[in-house]
């Protein structure tokens, strides 16, 4: 178990999407200096009520350590951020706010689970593409959804756990079924996590796409 500054975000970091930052708000600015100078890695997790703004905010107890790749200084206690989601952590304890968020943690290791099986998620990848493709004329968010699904993917000969946090990546879920996505025990749960994620997706699409 360490400390470790953290970053409560009204969205989701996953281990291997990159993440910019603007930083304005002077705890955060505080938190900058200490984090470059201990190697560039801090945590995010989810803000599940609140705001990123001000403090009082209820955040998940599952998140992500963020490593800096590029920092540029925008002006006095401004900084611009880009960074890498490396792993997953679980938060034991929050600690005071004091000069910035912080909670003691572990890292979290996926447990060795089921052999997946992307079948049906590819299935359901192609139905959604389909469906948006479909709405997208007339409905440009569905046209962006659309466009987001074109390129071919392959999960099967890549690392299981790297290729479950991809396939999360690769498509328009919420900050909820993202979480879930995160917090799953394995790559092959959170495969299932994902493929429940797009029925309701698809349920909820083809119910729009009626009216």
């Amino acid at each position: 178990m360490r400390e470790m500054p953290m970053f409560p975000l009204g969205a989701v970091l996953l281990p291997g999407e990159q993440l910019p930052l603007r930083i304005f708000e002077p705890r955060y600015a505080a938190m900058v200096p200490d984090v470059e100078a201990a190697g560039g890695q801090f945590g995010t997790v989810l803000i599940e009520r609140g705001s990123e703004v001000g403090g009082g905010d209820v955040r998940a107890m599952v998140g992500t350590v963020a490593q800096i790749a590029r920092i540029t200084q925008a002006g006095p206690g401004r900084y611009s951020l880009l960074c890498n989601g490396i792993s997953r952590i679980t938060v034991h304890e929050w600690l005071p706010d004091d000069p910035y968020p912080r909670a003691m943690v572990d890292d979290l290791v996926d447990a060795v689970g089921e052999e997946i099986d992307w079948t049906v998620l590819l299935e359901r990848r192609a139905q959604l593409r389909l469906l948006c493709g479909q709405g997208g004329r007339r409905d440009p968010q569905l046209k962006w959804i659309a466009s987001q699904l074109t390129k071919p993917v392959s999960y099967e000969t890549d690392d299981p756990v790297e290729a479950s946090f991809r396939a999360a990546s690769d498509l328009p879920l919420g900050p909820a079924d993202r979480h879930s996505v995160l917090s799953a025990p394995d790559a092959a749960t959170r495969v299932e996590v994902i493929e429940t994620a797009l029925d309701d997706l698809i349920a909820a699409l083809r119910f729009r796409l009626k009216g």
